[in-house]
């Protein structure tokens, strides 16, 4: 009860700042002209992924001399390799909350921006011929009433120069929460959840790149359902980019 009530609090403000002042950080929710506020990029300074990282998955590892993370050590992967912006804590996490659930699609044009300054020679080099984002399950698009993924493609397709192709892959059925299993569960939950939605967008992957755009990555196992999929129908290269990651080692 009290746990809604906070979560009714939080919308009320943050409806009434973007009455008041329609330029809001996309990180703290206080009212900004410049998008994210000066105490908040310095937090985020602290977050940037930098090497070394995971030759897979990007995640940070400890040493120059680790090429990968003990996840991508052990795992078999189907997408040839990815990017994040910054590790999964606050305020990262906390913005992606409201961007999801509180209706902020906003926020994804600063963090397109952030791709584009930081992350596009690393996207350049693997020269996709289109964006994916990782689709939802109609039911909970039509709670929703938007795909986060989707919002934040068409912003990096704005900012890239990429054409965003939604209409490909389709979720085909209602999965748990990633967040509340283990592993082996992940992957478990997730087969069959995608197809490629017919011959005509089947036709359109053989021999391409392909990049997969989702808010966060946590074991990679949306990402790797999504991109064995798209192997299978003909793609050469998945790659993919997200919000946030978790923490390697």
């Amino acid at each position: 009860m009290l746990k809604n009530i906070n979560r009714i609090g939080i919308i009320i403000r943050e409806q009434i700042i973007r009455f008041f002042w329609p330029e809001i950080c996309p990180f703290c929710g206080k009212a900004s002209v410049v998008g994210i506020c000066s105490a908040c990029r310095k937090k985020l300074e602290h977050l940037k992924i930098d090497d070394p990282r995971c030759m897979k998955c990007g995640k940070p590892v400890r040493y120059f001399r680790q090429e990968y993370c003990y996840d991508c050590e052990h795992t078999h992967h189907y997408y040839d390799r990815g990017v994040a912006l910054w590790i999964h804590k606050e305020p990262v996490s906390q913005s992606i909350y409201r961007f999801k659930f509180h209706n902020q699609r906003g926020f994804a044009k600063y963090y397109a921006e952030e791709v584009e300054v930081r992350l596009k020679k690393d996207i350049q080099r693997w020269n996709p011929d289109f964006i994916i984002p990782i689709p939802l399950y109609s039911g909970k698009m039509r709670k929703r009433g938007f795909n986060q993924a989707e919002v934040f493609a068409k912003e990096l397709e704005n900012f890239l120069g990429i054409p965003v192709y939604g209409e490909i892959l389709t979720r085909t059925k209602h999965t748990k929460p990633q967040k509340t299993l283990g592993s082996k569960e992940r992957k478990n939950n997730l087969q069959g959840a995608f197809v490629v939605s017919d011959a005509k967008m089947a036709a359109l992957l053989s021999g391409k790149t392909v990049l997969l755009i989702d808010d966060i990555y946590t074991t990679g196992s949306t990402i790797d359902a999504a991109a064995q999929i798209l192997k299978r129908a003909g793609a050469e290269k998945v790659y993919y980019l997200t919000i946030s990651i978790g923490q390697g080692y």
